[in-house]
């Protein structure tokens, strides 16, 4: 038998065992992960990889527990992957810095407030009621908000911290609405405005835009340009148009650098700094011809 991977039978044993909340379960898992060292590090990786999302986060604990991941390596590698799924990259960015995030615990919540939305649809609903649930149940049921009083505090950014204060950033609120609706089926969109953020509905006849910074209040494209105007800036119709996943969290990165530059935490301004050249020079050298 080959000693360097786990047998087929005992793989798929493990499988079912990955999710188990039992401690002693779990000693007994990072025991035998610890043991095969390597081999269990791959078996682990391969789970990340694999695309079913709940597998790769019980399986990307194992791997922060064993201290087998470089949490800034793992980031870089996402950015080089090209391949940019918004739950898993905002994760891997908050690991960044806080590299004992739990990021099950993460996932439970989202998963927590879709099943409270879904408790108050009663079908057939349209795009429209649908947001106006959400909204109820983030902003007022859970409290969500801006947090105006210290915009600028580097933890608005971080999923974890927007999900544990329920206060952030216009983008770091969006990117919660947006994986909340995910859960829903709600085909809703990033859009990166000059200045701003929010998510946009193309469902219907005319775009619908969701402020989830003021509580979730709908703009129309007319409202949206003129709140563009009324801070300085002379909209254009591509400003409207939704924004790939990839700007959205290397404009997290962008927004973290400036604010850790402004806290004098200089290291960390430099960390996400990097960041952004990553993801720009990734997508240049992708992008040529």
């Amino acid at each position: 038998m080959d000693h360097d991977q786990p047998s087929l039978e005992s793989s798929e044993a493990l499988l079912g065992l990955l999710d188990d909340p039992s401690p002693a379960v779990r000693k007994v898992l990072l025991a035998h992960f610890a043991a095969q060292g390597p081999a269990a590090r791959n078996f682990l990786e391969a789970l990340v990889k694999r695309g079913d999302r709940l597998l790769g986060v019980h399986a990307r604990g194992y791997l922060e527990e064993l201290k087998f991941t470089d949490p800034v390596a793992e980031f870089v590698g996402f950015i080089r992957s090209l391949n940019y799924e918004l739950e898993t990259g905002a994760l891997l960015l908050s690991r960044t810095v806080f590299p004992n995030l739990d990021a099950g615990a993460c996932c439970e919540q989202l998963d927590a407030l879709a099943a409270r939305c879904r408790e108050l649809f009663a079908e057939p609903l349209s795009i429209r009621e649908k947001c106006r649930i959400l909204n109820r149940v983030l902003f007022h049921e859970h409290g969500f908000r801006g947090n105006i009083e210290h915009y600028t505090d580097p933890l608005n950014n971080f999923i974890d911290q927007t999900l544990a204060r329920r206060k952030g950033t216009p983008l770091s609120l969006s990117i919660v609405y947006l994986l909340v609706a995910q859960r829903l089926g709600m085909d809703l969109e990033p859009v990166g405005l000059p200045g701003h953020f929010m998510v946009g509905c193309y469902l219907e006849d005319a775009p619908l835009f969701i402020d989830a910074f003021e509580q979730g209040a709908f703009r129309s494209p007319e409202e949206v340009f003129a709140f563009l105007k009324a801070n300085k800036v002379s909209p254009k119709v591509s400003d409207l148009a939704p924004t790939p996943v990839r700007e959205v969290l290397c404009r997290t990165c962008r927004n973290l650098a400036h604010h850790y530059s402004l806290a004098g935490d200089a290291t960390h301004a430099k960390l996400f700094t990097g960041f952004v050249e990553e993801f720009e020079e990734t997508h240049e050298r992708h992008a040529s011809p």
